[in-house]
C-alpha cells in the first residue's frame, strides 16, 4: 500500500510540474494601428476606428465570435491608455504598444475577410478602408511567435501604419 501511495504521489507530481504554462495571451490576439498624418510620427486623437465586412458594415461580435469581449457589441478599436502611477515609467495598458489604436480579436478572427474603417469625427481627414491580413494580428503567446517565425512572408507583431489625407 505505501508503494502505491508513494507511485500516486510521484505520478500526480509527473503531471503537475510537466504541463504546459500558458500565456496571459493566450486565445488572444491584437490589431494595432498607427494613425498618423503624412510626415508626422504622433498619433491622431479621437478617430473611429472599426472592424467592417466587405459591404463596409461594421462587425457586430455576436456570442463573442471574433472577440472575447464586448459581447454582442460592434468591433470598434479603443486607444491605448498610459496606466501608470504620477512619478513611475511610463505603462499602456497594452504594453505591446504605444498611444496606437487596438481591439483584441480571438486567435480564430479570420482576418482576410474583414476590413478596418478609419474616421475622422471632427471632419478633417478623409476616411479610409484597409483590408485586413492575418499577418495584421499581434500573436504574442510564444508558441504562436515560433510558428510564425518559420514561415515566409510579412511579420506579426506590427501595427498597421496608416497616413491620414486631410479632405
Amino acid at each position: 500500500m505505501k508503494n502505491l501511495y508513494a507511485f500516486l504521489f510521484l505520478l500526480f507530481s509527473f503531471f503537475s510540474f510537466s504541463q504546459i504554462q500558458h500565456c496571459g495571451y493566450d486565445f488572444t490576439s491584437y490589431v494595432v494601428v498607427n494613425a498618423h498624418e503624412n510626415g508626422k510620427s504622433e498619433n491622431l486623437k479621437n478617430l473611429k476606428i472599426t472592424v467592417v465586412n466587405p459591404n463596409e458594415t461594421v462587425v457586430i461580435n455576436i456570442n463573442n465570435m471574433y472577440s472575447w469581449s464586448n459581447s454582442n457589441q460592434p468591433l470598434v478599436f479603443q486607444q491605448n491608455y498610459l496606466i501608470n502611477k504620477e512619478g513611475e515609467k511610463e505603462r499602456y495598458f497594452f504594453p505591446y504598444a504605444k498611444d496606437n489604436y487596438f481591439i483584441s480579436v480571438a486567435n480564430t478572427f479570420p482576418a482576410e475577410n474583414f476590413s478596418i474603417k478609419i474616421e475622422d469625427p471632427s471632419g478633417v481627414f478623409k476616411p479610409q478602408v484597409i483590408p485586413l491580413q492575418s499577418f495584421n494580428l499581434y500573436v504574442l503567446c510564444s508558441s504562436e511567435n515560433e510558428k510564425q517565425s518559420r514561415q515566409f512572408g510579412p511579420r506579426t507583431n506590427r501595427p498597421i501604419d496608416v497616413v491620414l489625407e486631410r479632405k
